[in-house]
C-alpha cells in the first residue's frame, strides 16, 4: 500500500474508530486530566493501564485492538465539545467523513442515531470500498465525555462491533481531550497488527484535525 494509501485509511479509521464507534456514540463522564501535552501525554496515556470511562462505561477490554492516546487542545472548551457533538458538522471539518445525517432531531443526546460514510482504499486483503457508519449515542455528559460504538460496513470489508470513549478535562490554556477506541470482529482481527496501526492512524488524525478547527474558531 502506498503511504498516501495508507494515511488515507488511516484517516477512514479515525472516523470509523467513531463509527466502529460508530454505530454507538456515548457522552461519559471525564477522567482526571494529566496537565500533560504533546507525545508525552500521548506516551503517558497509552503507558496507563487505566481505560478511559464514561458515567462508568468504557471501551471492550476483551477486544484485541485497541488503542488509546490524547492532545492538548488550546481552544475553549465550549468550542471544541460544539465541534464534536454537532455530528452534521463533521464534514467541514473532517476530510475522511464524506457524509452525515442524523437520524433524530434536537441536541445530540443518549440514544441519538446518525449515519456517515467514510472512503477506505485497497488494501492487501481488502477492496477499496466506502464504510457506512450507523452510531448510537449510548451516554453524553455536557462538556465532560462522549462514548459511542458498533459496526462499519462495506463492500468487502466489515468491523462487527467497536466502542468509542472521548473524555475533556480543562487546562491551563485549553483542554485535554483524550480518546480510546476499540475495533472486533473476524475479519479486522485476521491482522491484529495492522489494524491497530489503521486504528492508531485515524484517531490520531481525528485529534489533529479538531485541534486544527477548534484553534481556527478560536482565533
Amino acid at each position: 500500500m502506498s503511504t498516501q494509501n495508507l494515511r488515507r485509511t488511516a484517516r477512514f479509521v479515525l472516523p470509523l474508530a467513531a463509527a466502529v464507534a460508530l454505530s454507538t456514540v456515548t457522552a461519559c463522564g471525564s477522567d482526571s486530566g494529566s496537565g500533560e501535552t504533546g507525545q508525552a501525554a500521548t506516551t503517558a496515556a497509552q503507558a496507563s493501564p487505566a481505560a478511559l470511562t464514561c458515567d462508568g462505561a468504557g471501551i471492550d477490554g476483551a477486544a484485541r485492538i485497541h488503542y488509546r492516546t490524547e492532545k492538548f487542545i488550546k481552544a475553549p472548551l465550549r468550542t471544541i465539545w460544539g465541534l464534536q457533538t454537532d455530528v452534521e458538522r463533521w464534514p467541514s471539518w473532517q476530510q475522511a467523513v464524506t457524509s452525515m445525517k442524523r437520524l433524530d432531531q434536537g441536541p445530540l443526546r443518549a440514544s441519538s442515531p446518525f449515519q456517515w460514510t467514510t472512503p477506505v482504499p485497497a488494501t492487501a486483503t481488502t477492496p477499496a470500498t466506502t464504510l457506512t457508519i450507523t452510531s448510537t449515542v449510548q451516554q453524553v455528559r455536557p462538556d465532560s465525555c462522549l462514548r459511542w460504538s458498533g459496526p462499519a460496513i462495506g463492500d468487502g470489508l466489515r468491523i462487527e462491533n467497536g466502542v468509542h470513549v472521548w473524555t475533556f478535562t480543562e487546562a491551563d490554556g485549553g483542554v485535554l481531550v483524550r480518546t480510546e477506541e476499540n475495533w472486533s470482529g473476524a475479519q479486522v482481527e485476521a491482522d491484529v497488527a495492522t489494524s491497530t496501526a489503521f486504528l492508531g492512524m485515524g484517531l490520531e488524525a481525528w485529534l489533529n484535525d479538531l485541534d486544527a478547527a477548534a484553534t481556527g474558531a478560536a482565533k
